[in-house]
């Protein structure tokens, strides 16, 4: 489902430097896994992820998710690429907050996802009642599905989740790793990276991202 070969990010350093964090990442993913990618703090997790979910495309190396080449590939089929195969989760939610939830859901269409069911990706995560709140009537836990809710809205292939709870507290977080979980058993295939142990063991399989490698 997921592979990459050889990925190298630099960013500059300030000082007229560049520092390296992704330094030659190989990277398999099956269809169906649940994996979680474990690192400090600025050891490259969310660039990893950014370039695999193509928001990200000044790296070397190779990219190939769902059978699509990444490398090469202009805005608009980039664009198309994250609207029909990928769906991301963010540890701030990015609702949009003069929308109701399931405006929030549906806001992929605007952007050319086709064939979503926000009404049903809302039921999944079991906020169907509460499709008329906003944002601000809804809890961290429930923005956080909504969130979910929404990355589920083109029915992607690949769920890509940045730090997913870091900013929800024990018992609210258990629970979304607890939807992770059923959704998986569904056969979603799910990359987490994060630096919680909760989170990690629960997957399948576990890297670390460590000095820009993956062990």
């Amino acid at each position: 489902m997921i592979s990459a070969r050889g990925l190298k990010r630099e960013f500059s350093d300030g000082d007229g430097g560049s520092l390296r964090v992704l330094d030659g990442v190989d990277l398999d993913v099956k269809q169906g896994e649940l994996v979680a990618v474990m690192g400090r703090s600025g050891s490259g997790k969310s660039t990893l992820l950014h370039v695999l979910g193509g928001l990200d495309t000044a790296y070397a190396g190779d990219v190939t998710v769902a059978g699509t080449s990444l490398k090469g590939l202009g805005d608009h089929e980039l664009a198309r690429f994250r609207n029909s195969t990928v769906g991301f989760v963010f540890q701030s939610f990015h609702l949009v907050p003069g929308l109701n939830a399931l405006d929030n859901v549906a806001l992929p269409a605007f952007f050319g996802a086709q064939g979503g069911d926000a009404k049903g990706a809302l039921e999944r995560v079991g906020l169907g009642a509460k499709a008329g709140r906003q944002p601000s009537q809804l809890s961290g836990g429930e923005r956080q599905r909504v969130a979910i809710a929404r990355a589920l809205f083109a029915r992607p292939k690949v769920l890509l989740c940045d730090e997913p709870t870091g900013n929800l507290d024990a018992a609210t977080g258990g629970e979304i790793i607890e939807l992770f979980k059923s959704l998986n058993a569904e056969g979603l295939t799910v990359l987490a990276v994060t630096h919680e142990e909760r989170v990690s063991a629960v997957a399948g399989r576990v890297l670390k991202l460590e000095n820009g490698k993956l062990t």
